[in-house]
């Protein structure tokens, strides 16, 4: 039975209802000037595996940035909480991309690494200088408490997405990310990046899978059973047709016959000069 006071509340006139209430619209999610500056200053190598950056480029396209920059500081908790999940994850890698660009163009072009941004006390990634979701906030935050938190989206995918500047770390595409292709997305930057033999390739003399560190640091979100993958070893399995280069290498993958070395991480800036 419908109780009297909501009905009434029902009937109030819409100017008195408190503003709080009242639902506020959608940002635009097309991110087009976002995703015209990565298809500007962003290109694939020879082998689609990995992408280089001009950072020169983005530097001249500096106003262009700053106004999708302010475009991710607008939106408010409440419209992010009103967007479909896709949304919210494609929102959170876009705007952690964006601000790791605008971060190295703080220093750009005197620094070789990412990490020469941080100091003893502080790394790079624990630096406030931005706004987003009404809050003063690092890229850690982004990545950690946001993209990462327990329940959030727990998916694995999401290291070959969010990326650091560097060479070791996954591409950065030439493309934004979108709710409506999220999910091809994510999974094609994981086969790109595994089908990458600098960064991840089968050992046949030791027998092992020489991988990214990312598989060390992350081994834990890669436990989290999205999409029935409850392992490192099973997450390789599904991907088997991009680490392997023929049919029993594929197959010795897929069976978790092969032992899992860690290679070094590149952390040189992914410059195009």
């Amino acid at each position: 039975m419908r109780r009297p006071y909501l009905k009434a509340f029902a009937m109030l006139p819409l100017m008195q209802v408190p503003q709080t209430l009242l639902a506020q619209p959608l940002p635009d999610l097309n991110w087009s000037d976002w995703d015209g500056l990565l298809r500007k200053h962003v290109t694939w190598n020879a082998a689609g595996v990995a992408s280089s950056v001009s950072y020169r480029g983005f530097q001249a396209d500096r106003a262009t940035l700053a106004k999708v920059l302010e475009g991710f500081s607008a939106v408010t908790r409440a419209q992010y909480e009103a967007m479909k999940k896709e949304d919210r994850l494609a929102f959170l890698i876009n705007a952690y991309n964006a601000f790791t660009i605008e971060l190295i163009l703080t220093r750009y072009p005197d620094l070789k690494s990412i990490r020469d941004l941080g100091s003893l006390i502080q790394k790079p990634w624990s630096k406030k200088f931005f706004r987003l979701l009404g809050e003063e906030r690092t890229l850690d935050n982004v990545e950690h408490d946001m993209i990462r938190a327990p329940g959030a989206f727990d998916d694995p995918r999401i290291h070959m997405a969010v990326v650091c500047a560097s060479v070791g770390c996954p591409a950065l595409r030439p493309e934004a990310f979108t709710g409506a292709r999220l999910e091809s997305l994510l999974d094609d930057s994981v086969r790109r990046f595994l089908r990458d033999r600098s960064r991840n390739r089968v050992n046949s003399g030791s027998g092992k899978l020489e991988v990214s560190r990312i598989f060390d640091w992350y081994r834990g979100d890669f436990e989290k059973g999205h999409k029935g993958i409850s392992s490192r070893e099973a997450f390789f399995a599904r991907y088997a047709e991009a680490l392997g280069d023929d049919a029993a290498t594929r197959q010795q993958i897929r069976d978790a016959r092969m032992g899992i070395a860690f290679l070094d991480y590149d952390w040189s800036l992914n410059d195009r000069r």
